[in-house]
């Protein structure tokens, strides 16, 4: 039986008036909370904080990875390879799905409501919140993916098709166009999938950009965050 692995920590930025809304960001593989919190800080050339909004920034556990050789790293899930021409690693998605959706039930539990709440991050992180958001808490008010790809064939895509009453969530994706570990043609490939079964994608792409976080689009972001999640 494999151990599920479970998230110990996360950094937490508070709201700082009154806390109506939650965002959650789930960093990439081999990332950790502060070092997502970190990047986004100095690209946004100021700590990220809102009067509203509480950021939520989840450390993945350690566990063994296959692409990495089977090596410990701070992984979300596992992944056969890093490609999107291989079956998913459902039990271990569906494992860690479980286990966020127990802090997203916690923000719940403590007054904010489910279209108050926001779930997304990079690269591996998007992943994981496409998953939470079209397969398990299918009422949140947005859903983005920064350079993020789903498998052909992901589950998403045969759960949507089953459920389609499940592709309310509006979706916004950033990729970087010279993006060299995961190419932006794989987060369109995702982005038209998602369309297709009806879902609400604002694909952007990012001139110039590898697999990384940008300015630009952190500055995108937060508009688009506050469109969603109005201060009230």
């Amino acid at each position: 039986m494999t151990t599920i692995a479970r998230i110990s920590q996360a950094n937490i930025v508070q709201a700082t008036r009154k806390h109506t809304a939650t965002v959650f960001f789930f960093h990439g593989s081999g990332g950790t909370a502060e070092d997502v919190k970190e990047w986004i800080d100095i690209l946004n050339r100021e700590k990220l904080q809102f009067p509203h909004i509480k950021l939520i920034y989840p450390s993945a556990p350690s566990q063994p990875y296959t692409p990495n050789d089977g090596m410990m790293q701070n992984v979300w899930f596992d992944r056969i390879a890093i490609s999107n021409q291989v079956p998913e690693h459902i039990e271990s998605i569906d494992s860690m799905c479980q286990n966020i959706s127990e802090l997203i039930d916690k923000e719940v539990a403590n007054g904010i409501p489910f279209n108050r709440i926001i779930l997304g991050g990079f690269s591996m992180g998007g992943c994981l919140a496409l998953h939470l958001t079209y397969r398990y808490k299918t009422s949140i008010a947005g859903c983005f993916a920064m350079s993020s790809f789903l498998n052909n064939g992901s589950i998403i895509y045969e759960h949507l098709k089953a459920r389609p009453e499940h592709n309310k969530v509006p979706l916004v994706q950033y990729h970087g166009t010279v993006d060299t570990l995961v190419p932006i043609k794989w987060g369109e490939e995702t982005a038209n999938n998602l369309k297709e079964l009806g879902v609400n994608v604002k694909f952007t792409p990012l001139q110039n950009i590898d697999h990384e976080l940008s300015r630009g689009e952190i500055q995108s972001w937060k508009d688009w965050l506050l469109n969603i999640l109005p201060d009230k």
